[in-house]
């Protein structure tokens, strides 16, 4: 049975809602013991909006632990330009959402970014890394912000196994044979929970018509901003650079990102990209 993969964000919601795979993914990507971990609650998937005109954050999974830590989860599977810009933008809202005008410093809450990844975002051979601010010796200046990117396509040095080392193979799992073999080899209650979920997702008729679904639309937008970005870059007519400037946005370019990509794609100065992008 080909069963559907954990790489989706739809499906990683649906198995992050078992308790016990939300408590033993956490310890296992953190580091934390799993008794240290009380509770792991999934919060509202929508970052708090400040002002009108500023981006909404929305998450694929925010959890907060038992501390008050807040947690986001962020699977991506094509890279995106700007990919670092923009993970740090969302892990800024984080930290800033819960703290209104006037508020003390102190009910900031340490904000963790996981993100996902089924690209390689460098040439490092680690697939799991961790982010914090440092100094220039490496001194850590405060753990208040933490970001950690686990990158899929990479594999797992085998001279050095850790317990996140089964959740990437699951993450890659294609079919139930993968699943078995991986449960075969494992003692990680998470891990079986999530296998248990995984099978359940994929024999499930509307979740597999949704998966469809989805993967439909998205081959068809896809295909749709290729052609109207390749018609722009062509032709380079109107109604082909508004595709174009249509492609940009919804790949979360900003105004000042699109103005550098006109000039770019079109030859364009920044005084006639910035007149057609208005």
């Amino acid at each position: 049975m080909k069963v559907i993969s954990l790489k989706y964000d739809f499906c990683i919601k649906e198995v992050m809602e078992n308790e016990i795979v939300r408590r033993h993914f956490i310890s296992d990507v953190l580091r934390i013991p799993l008794e240290e971990i009380l509770s792991v609650r999934i919060m509202n998937p929508f970052l708090w909006k400040r002002y009108k005109k500023q981006k909404l954050g929305i998450l694929d999974i925010q959890l907060t632990l038992n501390d008050d830590t807040k947690i986001n989860i962020e699977i991506q599977l094509k890279p995106q330009v700007f990919w670092e810009k923009r993970t740090v933008f969302y892990l800024a809202k984080m930290f800033t959402a819960d703290l209104r005008r006037g508020e003390a410093y102190k009910k900031a809450k340490k904000c963790i970014a996981i993100t996902i990844l089924d690209f390689n975002l460098d040439e490092r051979e680690a697939y799991h890394n961790v982010y914090m601010l440092r100094d220039e010796s490496g001194k850590l200046y405060t753990d208040i912000l933490e970001l950690h990117t686990i990158e899929l396509k990479k594999n797992p040095v085998k001279e050095k196994p850790s317990p996140l080392d089964e959740w990437h193979s699951l993450f890659n799992a294609k079919t139930e044979e993968d699943l078995d073999m991986i449960k075969s080899g494992t003692k990680n209650k998470g891990i079986i929970e999530a296998i248990k979920e995984l099978k359940e997702i994929s024999l499930t008729d509307r979740l597999r018509y949704e998966h469809e679904q989805r993967l439909k639309a998205k081959r068809d937008r896809e295909a749709q901003d290729e052609y109207v970005f390749e018609q722009g870059k062509e032709a380079g007519k109107e109604e082909g650079m508004q595709g174009f400037i249509n492609f940009l946005r919804r790949n979360n370019y900003s105004d000042e990102e699109i103005v550098k990509e006109l000039m770019t794609e079109y030859k364009l100065n920044h005084e006639e990209a910035l007149k057609r992008l208005k």
